[in-house]
């Protein structure tokens, strides 16, 4: 009875006398298995698309994430805006308010204590000629512009999972480094571009260094970058809400930008402070840069150019290598 009741009276290539039956049987969809005699040997090139499609390579996704973020980059103009203008309103206000400080007596004749505390920090950037504060304080700005816009892209890995697009990604047959690279670089991009015009106002402010140090500032500042986008991916890529990322900001990357020597150098610094400021990769990152802005000027860096330089790119190996470990090990929801 179950037998006649669904319709089967034979194989399945005959009819099997239900119409929605025989009609999924006849779907062009189902191809039937071909016979020896009617295969086709496939030729070398039929073989090599083969092996294209079946090897999407690595460039290829990291090129469309990184597209991607640039797309969602400039889709948001209030984070165009806000991202150079919080930087460049922080530091006009607190570099001429501390640099009016540097310059202004208390009136018979003596400078405050205050005064005489950040200009003893802004001697001692150059031994032979005191900068203004403002003119300290810009390279710093700059690390404060790369730090946050490097982090803050990073934060779209929550947002990718939660909207599903980043499951997609996971479940794609490209390996887990292309999503690294592609955060990796599309954070890069952002940063140093807003850094780049930013420092396009630093002859208002300074003197212009020689095109050999301008060079030296721009590779620093994509060297900085890159290790921050690493940093921040190692940060975003566990979590699961915003909220939490921006938490993990205030505690750990407030700090770190304070205790660069972006505000005040590590010199002049209690010596417990000034072992913590040593413990920060940022720190050599931004006496780096400082060193470039200032033309390699003697007392704007505790250390060469190329000490600074060798340190920061050992820590951003060190947080690209653990970024890519932890985007291979599968997380607790199984993405």
């Amino acid at each position: 009875m179950g037998g006649a009741r669904c319709g089967r009276k034979g194989p399945v290539g005959q009819n099997s006398g239900h119409p929605k039956l025989d009609a999924t049987i006849r779907s062009p969809f189902l191809i039937p298995p071909a016979s020896p005699s009617a295969a086709v040997p496939l030729t070398h090139s039929d073989a090599h698309v083969a092996d294209d499609t079946a090897k999407v390579g690595l460039w290829l996704p990291a090129l469309t994430l990184w597209k991607r973020e640039m797309v969602r980059f400039l889709r948001q103009r209030n984070r165009v805006a806000s991202s150079l203008l919080t930087p460049a309103i922080f530091w006009l206000f607190l570099g001429t308010g501390l640099d009016h400080m540097v310059v202004s007596s208390n009136g018979h004749g003596q400078q405050s204590a205050g005064a005489t505390q950040i200009e003893g920090a802004v001697q001692s950037v150059s031994a032979a000629q005191t900068i203004g504060y403002r003119a300290y304080f810009f390279p710093g700005t700059i690390t404060m512009i790369l730090l946050f816009t490097a982090i803050f892209s990073t934060i779209s890995v929550i947002e990718d999972r939660r909207e599903g697009f980043m499951q997609g990604v996971l479940v794609a047959p490209a390996p887990r480094l292309a999503i690294v690279l592609g955060k990796v670089l599309g954070g890069t991009t952002l940063a140093l571009g807003q850094a780049l015009l930013f420092a396009l106002i630093w002859p208002l402010v300074g003197d212009i260094p020689s095109v050999g140090w301008c060079f030296v500032a721009v590779g620093v500042m994509a060297l900085m970058a890159v290790g921050l986008c690493a940093l921040g991916l190692c940060i975003a890529w566990p979590m699961d809400s915003t909220a939490g990322f921006h938490a993990i900001m205030m505690v750990l990357l407030m700090p770190m930008w304070f205790l660069c020597g972006s505000v005040f150098p590590v010199a002049g610094a209690p010596t417990w402070l000034k072992v913590i400021m040593l413990a920060n990769p940022l720190t050599y990152g931004q006496s780096a840069l400082s060193s470039s802005f200032h033309g390699g000027r003697a007392g704007a860096s505790m250390w060469p150019a190329w000490v600074n330089v060798a340190i920061f790119a050992a820590a951003a190996a060190i947080a690209l290598a653990t970024a890519t470990a932890m985007v291979s090990r599968p997380r607790k929801d199984g993405t």
